[in-house]
């Protein structure tokens, strides 16, 4: 009986299959492999270049082409016609390869006799591997099926370098996920830490690229899609649909997960000779690569669903991921994509570090790192394809630097600075309970921020006086819907309660821009941090003020209240939200509720225009807190968020600090406290300065509170002070330099 008639690709993975299923090095699988794929394809040449790293491709595998010049022809990405097929990730067919825009002729391989070039990425899921090539001396264009099958080919390759089967070729190149890797990226939050890789969607890794039974295979494929599409289902109609666009959106993830065009070109996949899972992973491969190359936000937004999708279809095909087997170790550093704020608040204090291939120095996950005091590493691109759970992994924090699988040099050295700062924490503990004064006898009120009820034991621990912001985002960026005024009030009376008496500086609600609500209907501007945001939502959307006010003053029952209102650009908008609280509170009274002991009313100034406002904002403000983060920006007109210009300028720049030094002339001559708050107040070096320059009430993490109190007891702030006024009469830009030779000179040894 004769066999019935297969289509080219799934006959060339059979064969492929029985090759590899032979013993062999990875050298001889790979010569295997191109002398099949030549003699299937009846083509002269067949090449594998692999990435030897991010930039360099080079031929380790060829039938047809000279021996010798396997592993001594290298290219870079982008050069040549290989070198663009892997830059663009699309193939390139062409009859007359030298008439080719691009091409460049190679005399090492012998292949100016072959004009027809057809070449395929070798790619997996976005991540560059490598390219697959045929060729042959006569001019012909390749059918639609040869760049089909060759592109079924490659995705198989793809799985199998994945899963190690090219390892220890001839020249001795690296194995895949064995060597030292090291990762530059942001620092989110500052810290070092070592441990192991504990990821947070671990890979799913396709074992079976090649199908058996191709009817078996689809009938897999659509149970397993029969049981995504319930799951949406329960998961769209257990979450609150909120507004229409909200709507829009989940019923367009379920669209994605009813298309009968994906279901189909998955099925269509199959009976070319791809196994379910690979067939998933091919379109999952398409939809990311169409990520990479769509503008418009939306329609990337939308990808990206497809894109999840698909690794839902991959687990419940699989069995990975709902239970993958792997423990977290005792020292884990997480590592994932991104994170949501509830999924990280999920892992807790147990995490010793994270790294994220996305993320932002504002991003949810990065405040909730923050307030949990975990070293943070942002944009370490591509870090989850090449991390293993289990790995051994360094996070530095403050550099923005990861090392994966560190040699033992590096982690000998890395373990040195982890124990410098662990004797300074301990040389701190024995000042916790002293002021911050100085040796002129200047004392600087040192306060921490807190965001989460996990934050304040750290109170006593960190010698803090208090609580300068407490951020009441937090509570609604982890949940599905608003929370309800009794939960917050009760959540509010718990951070009074253990604060023991100390104050807290609770800010009202500030989100928009980074920080968006996953209720909230999303907001397409231009320039989201000077849009809608803080103050102006909370001024727009009043019944929400008016509810967080009403929890706050219940939580404070007959104990002192501090509120501030955040990113207030004008007196308007601060007597505005004022006039709300007042009212608030006159209400609470009517109800018989007790009121607050006493009454504190602030605001954060983080826009320059709040600076030059009337003396009436200072006069009716009791307190002002300069947000340094935000304020820092939009004097540099530097965007935080943009790593090309966050580190351009500096806080200790002369201009800035006059800055600062105008805002406490204007907050002496009302009698109004003033502090300053952020990232930079934690750093000893530039709250020595602040101090110097009058503002006498720091707030900063926990973590950061020994360090700055040390500096500021061994110093003279009014020696500082002149050393600054030195700086700025004879024109340098910034005092940092000048500053830094001073200490060394005039610090008390501790």
């Amino acid at each position: 009986m004769p066999e019935p008639h297969q289509p080219g690709s799934r006959k060339l993975l059979k064969r492929l299959r029985e090759t590899l299923s032979e013993a062999g090095e990875g050298q001889e699988r790979l010569d295997a492999i191109t002398s099949l794929i030549a003699c299937e394809m009846a083509t002269d040449v067949c090449s594998i270049y692999l990435f030897r790293d991010a930039d360099t491709l080079e031929l380790c595998a060829t039938e047809g082409l000279k021996p010798e010049a396997v592993h001594q022809t290298r290219m870079r990405l982008g050069e040549g016609l290989v070198g663009r097929v892997a830059l663009r990730t699309t193939p390139i067919n062409t009859a007359d390869a030298p008439a080719e825009r691009g091409f460049r002729y190679m005399p090492e391989t012998g292949e100016e006799r072959y004009s027809a070039f057809l070449g395929v990425p070798i790619q997996r899921l976005g991540e560059r591997l490598g390219v697959l090539v045929v060729q042959s001396r006569e001019a012909r264009a390749y059918s639609d099926d040869d760049v089909y099958g060759l592109e079924v080919v490659a995705m198989v390759l793809a799985e199998m370098a994945e899963l190690g089967m090219f390892q220890s070729s001839a020249d001795g190149m690296s194995a895949r996920h064995t060597h030292p890797v090291l990762f530059r990226g942001g620092t989110g939050q500052e810290g070092a830490a070592e441990g192991r890789v504990y990821l947070h969607e671990p890979r799913v890794v396709v074992t079976n690229p090649i199908a058996d039974d191709a009817e078996a295979e689809v009938e897999r494929l659509r149970e397993a899609v029969d049981k995504l599409r319930y799951s949406v289902d329960e998961m769209l109609s257990a979450a609150p649909l909120g507004e229409g666009d909200q709507r829009q959106v989940l019923e367009a993830y379920r669209m994605f997960a009813n298309s009968k065009g994906w279901l189909k070109r998955m099925e269509e996949d199959i009976g070319r000779g791809l196994s379910a899972e690979a067939a998933v992973e091919k379109e999952q491969s398409a939809a990311r690569a169409r990520m990479e190359q769509v503008p418009d936000a939306y329609l990337r937004e939308r990808l990206h669903d497809l894109d999840d999708l698909s690794n839902r279809l991959l687990r419940l095909l699989t069995g990975q991921g709902q239970d993958d087997g792997s423990e977290m170790p005792g020292n884990p550093v997480l590592v994932a994509r991104n994170i949501g704020p509830g999924e990280l608040l999920a892992y807790g204090r147990k995490l010793r570090g994270i790294v994220l291939e996305e993320g932002s120095v504002g991003s949810h996950a990065a405040i909730v790192a923050r307030a949990l005091a975990i070293p943070l590493v942002i944009h370490a691109s591509r870090i989850t394809t090449e991390a293993l759970n289990g790995d051994p992994i360094l996070v530095d924090g403050d550099q923005g630097i990861v090392h994966l699988r560190p040699e033992e040099t590096v982690q000998n050295a890395f373990r040195d600075k982890i124990a410098m700062r662990a004797k300074a924490v301990e040389r701190y503990a024995s000042i916790r309970d002293l002021p911050a004064t100085d040796k002129s006898g200047a004392t600087v009120a040192l306060h921490m921020n807190a965001g989460l009820m996990a934050d304040l034991p750290s109170l006593p621990s960190s010698g803090a006086e208090g609580v300068g912001l407490f951020r009441t985002e937090l509570q609604f960026l982890i949940r599905n819907q608003v929370p309800r005024r009794g939960e917050l009030a009760a959540l509010y009376s718990r951070v009074l309660d253990a604060a023991q008496g100390k104050r807290v500086a609770f800010r009202t609600l500030d989100i928009g821009s980074d920080k968006v609500l996953p209720y909230m209907k999303p907001q397409d501007e231009p320039n989201p941090a000077m849009g809608w945001r803080a103050i102006r939502v909370g001024l727009d959307k009043a019944g929400v003020m008016r509810m967080q006010l009403q929890a706050l003053i219940r939580a404070s029952c007959g104990r002192p209240m501090s509120v501030m209102f955040p990113f207030v650009a004008q007196l308007s908008e601060f007597t505005e939200a004022r006039d709300h609280l007042m009212r608030e509170l006159e209400r609470e009274d009517r109800l018989g509720h007790t009121l607050p002991e006493s009454v504190e009313v602030g605001a954060m100034l983080e826009t320059p225009s709040l600076a030059y406002a009337p003396q009436k904002f200072f006069e009716l403000a009791d307190f002002i807190s300069i947000g340094g983060n935000d304020l820092k920006q939009f004097f540099f007109a530097a965007d935080r968020e943009n790593e090309r210009v966050r580190h351009r300028y500096d806080c200790l720049n002369v201009s800035f600090l006059s800055f600062l030094e105008w805002i406490v002339m204007r907050c002496d001559a009302t009698g109004t406290p003033v502090s300053f708050c952020g990232e930079d107040a934690g750093r000893p070096l530039e709250a020595a300065c602040f101090s110097a320059i009058g503002l006498r009430s720091l707030s900063m993490r926990p973590a950061s509170i020994g360090a700055v109190k040390s500096l500021l007891r061994r110093i003279d702030l009014s020696e500082l002070r002149k050393v600054i006024e030195t700086a700025r009469t004879e024109g340098e830009q910034s005092v940092r330099a000048r500053v830094e030779a001073w200490l060394i000179d005039n610090t008390d040894p501790e």
